[in-house]
């Protein structure tokens, strides 16, 4: 996505702001209607919410794969609204230009639109975040619609939904056969409910490629080949942080885990050795 002017005026007074304009919902729809790529991330602390937002990437996604990268669980389902709150905090105040998602995550949006505009607004009032992002389609309808209803940009996730692994039957792609018909339901009826855009993962590339022709919202892919309007990774993934299974879609541009533990094995020799800490480390 091209970079935004570099001022914007703040409409409450107090002048303008500087450096790059934040990325709005309004700049996916361009971007869609224009074929510009957009770009996405996880990430789940301010060190790397920064690194991202510099290096241009367009849009923060402060999953509820933090079960997996921050907490330590097997799966996403445990994590609560509580935990996600200041992970997201932290990455709404480092990102100046990408828009930040703050993910809903299992329990905080199922029984029906009134928990479900809650769990928003605490994000919204509590972070800083600038949007939300919920699994289902048709499940989801009445949920995303009363959230943009009351002024909270929605993106929507279908296809492979982590939070209801255990209903489809573990890590399985969506939208094969028969499955298709209901991608294609799911994914018409989050656009209708008023989301911004949606999360395609674990789809058919040529499933994924009629739904975006389909569709007016920009798709963002997760393992959904390249006929999609973005891309979106978790960033430990990307990056080789993950000790294990790296899914089959993901392409791995560092090596990063091997890069920390050398470091810290290095590290490690140095002070047991008495290399670490020399004279120019000490103070006088």
């Amino acid at each position: 996505m091209p970079e935004q002017p570099s001022e914007e005026t703040n409409p409450y007074g107090g002048g303008t702001t500087t450096g790059p304009r934040r990325v709005r919902t309004r700049h996916f729809q361009n971007a869609k209607a224009n074929g510009i790529p957009i770009t996405g991330l996880t990430s789940y602390d301010q060190l790397t919410a920064r690194i991202f937002d510099q290096a241009g990437i367009d849009f923060l996604l402060v999953g509820d794969s933090a079960g997996n990268n921050v907490f330590g669980y097997d799966t996403t389902l445990p994590v609560t609204v509580d935990e996600l709150i200041p992970l997201t905090r932290a990455v709404a105040h480092a990102a100046s230009r990408a828009l930040v998602v703050a993910d809903m995550p299992f329990g905080s949006y199922e029984t029906g639109p009134d928990e479900a505009l809650h769990t928003a607004v605490r994000f919204m009032k509590e972070t800083g975040a600038h949007a939300v992002k919920l699994e289902g389609g048709v499940r989801s309808y009445k949920q995303i619609r009363r959230i943009v209803g009351a002024g909270i940009p929605v993106m929507a996730h279908i296809g492979f939904t982590p939070q209801s692994e255990h209903g489809l039957g573990g890590h399985i792609i969506q939208g094969r056969g028969s499955g298709a018909k209901q991608l294609l339901e799911d994914a018409h009826a989050v656009q209708d409910a008023g989301a911004f855009a949606v999360v395609l993962e674990m789809v058919p590339a040529t499933i994924a490629a009629k739904v975006t022709e389909q569709l007016s919202i920009p798709t963002i892919g997760v393992g959904a080949g390249p006929d999609v309007d973005g891309q979106l990774l978790v960033w430990t993934d990307f990056a080789g942080m993950s000790d294990g299974r790296v899914p089959k879609f993901v392409r791995q541009y560092a090596d990063v885990r091997t890069v920390l533990f050398d470091a810290v094995t290095q590290y490690r020799a140095d002070v047991e050795s008495g290399v670490y800490p020399a004279p120019e480390h000490s103070y006088e």
